[in-house]
């Protein structure tokens, strides 16, 4: 007993040191916690907004592209189900819009063709290195898992739920909030030459210059004439944000699915377990 007293009481105190360590660094200012967004693809049940993809495409293709690579992302991939939603020939005519290098022909040379929707997106730079030079010395970032692989702390209660949880939207809360948390650094705070201040970023100051500005992107628009969506930074970063989303887990939706339909098996597997069980000892009782 006097062991597990001992133990409750060292537990206690971790717990309260390491929520007094997060408070500490909250208040000394570190990054700020994003905002939590009501994704439509939140939940077990939620699903893709096709149009909001389409969306997140276009400042994505854009904007983003010009600096970051998309590795992963097969341009036919844009035309299947539970994505953006285009069609093949809307794939086939974007994909021919770029160059990629193919080879060897004949004579043993590489060349250069317009892309099929076989392939891969292409890579604003032709190795890292050159996207090192183009961008300050440091390569940005792959966006292929990025929603996935970004994250933040959520602190003491909230990190126990997310451990637990399948359905968690946090790298993707973080990647919209970063894209519209840049803004004059406070009183006292220094950011260095050709750097920024981001509310977001952690330690708070970042390379990237802010990527998006009111109006940058022009939305499509609806049967009154007006754009699909407010066309402003918030909107943008939340669109391009769930697009990443998607490039990150295309398959989110099949996911859940499976998920549902074997979670309903189980449980009516279970039942006749107990039924079963409960027949079987109900007859072994009545002869004893």
């Amino acid at each position: 007993m006097k062991l597990i007293s001992s133990l409750t009481t060292r537990l206690a105190i971790a717990t309260l040191a390491s929520v007094i360590v997060a408070g500490s660094a909250f208040a000394s200012g570190a990054a700020a916690i994003p905002p939590r967004n009501d994704w439509s693809f939140a939940g077990p049940f939620g699903k893709y907004d096709e149009t909001q993809l389409q969306r997140g495409f276009k400042v994505f293709h854009e904007v983003c592209s010009n600096c970051h690579s998309m590795n992963k992302l097969n341009f036919r991939n844009l035309s299947q189900p539970g994505g953006p939603g285009f069609t093949d020939a809307q794939v086939k005519a974007l994909a021919a819009t770029f160059k990629v290098k193919d080879g060897p022909n004949d004579n043993g040379d590489y060349f250069d063709r317009p892309a099929r929707p076989a392939d891969f997106w292409p890579s604003p730079f032709p190795n890292k290195q050159a996207a090192a030079a183009a961008n300050g010395g440091a390569a940005p970032p792959d966006f292929s898992v990025i929603a996935k692989a970004r994250t933040y702390e959520r602190g003491f209660p909230n990190f126990v739920f997310d451990i637990f949880t399948q359905f968690q939207e946090q790298g993707v809360d973080y990647l919209a909030a970063l894209l519209h948390g840049y803004e004059d650094a406070p009183a006292g705070f220094t950011v260095p030459e050709g750097k920024y201040y981001n509310h977001y970023f952690p330690g708070n100051v970042i390379a990237m210059p802010p990527p998006l500005l009111d109006g940058q992107v022009s939305y499509e628009k609806g049967p009154d004439g007006k754009p699909q969506a407010p066309e402003t930074v918030v909107q943008y970063a939340k669109d391009v944000a769930a697009f990443l989303m998607w490039v990150a887990e295309p398959h989110l939706e099949q996911r859940k699915e499976i998920a549902f339909k074997t979670l309903v098996f189980l449980l009516v597997f279970a039942g006749l377990l107990y039924f079963t069980k409960k027949k079987i000892w109900s007859n072994v009782q009545g002869h004893a």
